[in-house]
């Protein structure tokens, strides 16, 4: 398991220091990027919202149990990284990655939790994940006043915002694989 920030090269045309693989589309191999499913936490861990695109294989637990999994290991790995740095982190953990997907994660000052997962090539989406917490979930959720703020997300409007987003990210590829 990796923690953080890659360490290949970057894609051409960012710095020398972007140290990431951008979520501007570059992929290491060349072949298609997607995206497998992304979370809504609250700072409870309650699962606000949760959508699937490309995820080939089901955890064999009802949703409610992934949703509890996925919110302790967040947790434990949040706590272990902030707990081991060496270093004084201002970002703290931003991701890690097995040898089949890469989770992606940002904490907001009020600590709703987004989780993407996608696959290895997607570098530092950090920049992706604010957008969807500050222009789908702010607009959509939390100016809404039919919406509690404490509760999972009902709302057609969000979902369907969220979705147009996600599939027009450059990343994401329906025919991945």
């Amino acid at each position: 398991m990796r923690f953080g920030r890659s360490r290949k090269r970057p894609c051409a045309g960012e710095g020398a220091f972007a140290g990431s693989w951008a979520g501007s589309g570059c992929h290491r191999d060349g072949g298609e990027m997607t995206v497998h499913s992304l979370y809504l936490f609250d700072r409870n861990g309650i699962c606000l919202h949760y959508s699937e695109w490309n995820r080939k294989k089901q955890a064999g637990i009802s949703k409610e149990e992934e949703f509890k999994l996925m919110y302790g290991m967040l947790f434990s790995i949040r706590s272990f990284v902030s707990k081991m740095s060496p270093l004084d982190m201002k970002e703290g953990f931003l991701s890690f990655q097995t040898s089949k997907y890469k989770l992606h994660y940002y904490e907001t000052p009020t600590g709703l939790k987004v989780v993407m997962n996608t696959d290895l090539g997607v570098g530092n989406i950090r920049d992706v994940l604010h957008q969807i917490y500050s222009y789908i979930y702010v607009e959509y959720v939390v100016k809404n006043p039919l919406c509690n703020l404490n509760e999972p997300i009902q709302s057609e409007l969000f979902r369907s915002k969220l979705d147009t987003f996600v599939r027009s990210l450059p990343f994401f590829s329906a025919r991945a694989g």
